[in-house]
C-alpha cells in the first residue's frame, strides 16, 4: 500500500517542485488547495490532518511577504508559527514524521562565514521572527521532525527574483540591484530533490532517522547584483532583451523590512548526514532559465 505524503503550500515554488519530482512509486501525494487546508486558520489544522491522514507531512507553506509582514504580524505568525505548531502536535500524537521548511532570515545577517545550524539566531524583522518561532514550536511539539532552512529561492514559475529580473529586462533600459547583500541563489527543483532524499531516509529508518535542523542551499554565493548579472548574461546569450545593470547600496533602496546583509548557509551537515551535495547555483539557474524561455517563446525579439 502506498504511503500518503501531505505537501502544504503545493501551489508554491518548492511545494510544486516537490510534487513534480515525486518518485514513480511508493507515495501518494496529497496536495490540498488553499481553501481546503489554510494555514491562516491554525485551529483548523487538526481536523484537516485527520481528514487527510498523511503518513508524513512536508510543510512548504509560509507567509513570505517579508515587507507586508511588518504591518501584518498576526497574519505572519498565524501561518509561520501557530499553524506549524498545530501540524507538529498532530504528527507527534500519531507518531508521524514532519519536515518543515524555514529560512536564512532567522539569522541577523552580520556573519563573516557561512551560518551553521547551531549558530545564534537573531531575526531582523517580523517575517524572520515568525519563522524562528515556528521552528521552535515544531521542535517542542514533534520529536520526529526535520527543519530545513534554505534561502534565495526561485523557480520557473511563481513570484521570484529571476522572473522579476526577466520582466524588468523586457520593460526597462536600465535596472538597479543592490550589491551589498550576499547569499546563495537556490532553485526550488534542487530543494525538492533534497527533500525526496530526506523523505526516503525517514521512511527507511523510521525512529532511527537523523531528525533535527539542517541547511540546504545551492553551492556558491553571490550578491543580488551578481545574481542579476548572471540572469541577464544568460538572457542575452539566448537573444533576450537585456538592460544596463547598475549596482546600488541597500540604503538607496529602503524597504519596510530590513534584509540580512549576509545570508550564506553552511551545508556540511546535510551533506554528511544525507549525502545531499548541492549543485552549483549557476548550473541550476541555467536549467531554470531554459524552462522559462521554453514556456515564453513570444519573449524572443
Amino acid at each position: 500500500m502506498k504511503r500518503r505524503l501531505l505537501v502544504t503550500g503545493a501551489s508554491g515554488q518548492v511545494g510544486a517542485a516537490l510534487s513534480a519530482a515525486r518518485p514513480a512509486a511508493g507515495w501518494d501525494i496529497l496536495a490540498p488547495s488553499h481553501d481546503r487546508f489554510d494555514l491562516a486558520r491554525p485551529d483548523s489544522m487538526a481536523d484537516g490532518l485527520s481528514r487527510l491522514n498523511p503518513d508524513l507531512v512536508v510543510n512548504c507553506a509560509a507567509f513570505t511577504a517579508v515587507d507586508r509582514a511588518e504591518s501584518e504580524p498576526e497574519a505572519a505568525f498565524a501561518v509561520n508559527d501557530l499553524a506549524p505548531g498545530q501540524i507538529a502536535r498532530w504528527c507527534h500524537g500519531r507518531n508521524r514524521p514532519m519536515i518543515h521548511l524555514s529560512t536564512d532570515y532567522v539569522f541577523p545577517g552580520d556573519g563573516a562565514r557561512p551560518y551553521r545550524e547551531d549558530d545564534p539566531t537573531g531575526p531582523l524583522g517580523v517575517y524572520g521572527a515568525s519563522k524562528l518561532a515556528g521552528e521552535q514550536r515544531v521542535r517542542q511539539e514533534c520529536a520526529r521532525h526535520v527543519i530545513l532552512r534554505t534561502a534565495w529561492v526561485y523557480a520557473a514559475t511563481g513570484h521570484n527574483f529571476v522572473r522579476t529580473m526577466l520582466r524588468l529586462g523586457r520593460d526597462r533600459d536600465a535596472v538597479s540591484v543592490v550589491d551589498d547583500q550576499r547569499g546563495c541563489p537556490t532553485a526550488a527543483d534542487s530543494i525538492a530533490r533534497g527533500l525526496w532524499r530526506i523523505i526516503e531516509r525517514l521512511d527507511a529508518e523510521a525512529d532511527r532517522a537523523p531528525f533535527g535542523t539542517y541547511h540546504y542551499v545551492d553551492r556558491g554565493e553571490t550578491t543580488w547584483h551578481g545574481f542579476a548579472r548572471e540572469i541577464f548574461d544568460r538572457s542575452a546569450a539566448a537573444g533576450r532583451p537585456t538592460p544596463r545593470l547598475q549596482p546600488i547600496a541597500s540604503a538607496l533602496y529602503p524597504t519596510p523590512a530590513r534584509r540580512p546583509a549576509y545570508s550564506v548557509l553552511d551545508t556540511s551537515r546535510i551533506e554528511a548526514t544525507f549525502g545531499i551535495h548541492p549543485p552549483r547555483w549557476q548550473d541550476c539557474l541555467a536549467a531554470t532559465l531554459t524552462q522559462i524561455f521554453a514556456a515564453e517563446p513570444s519573449a524572443t525579439p
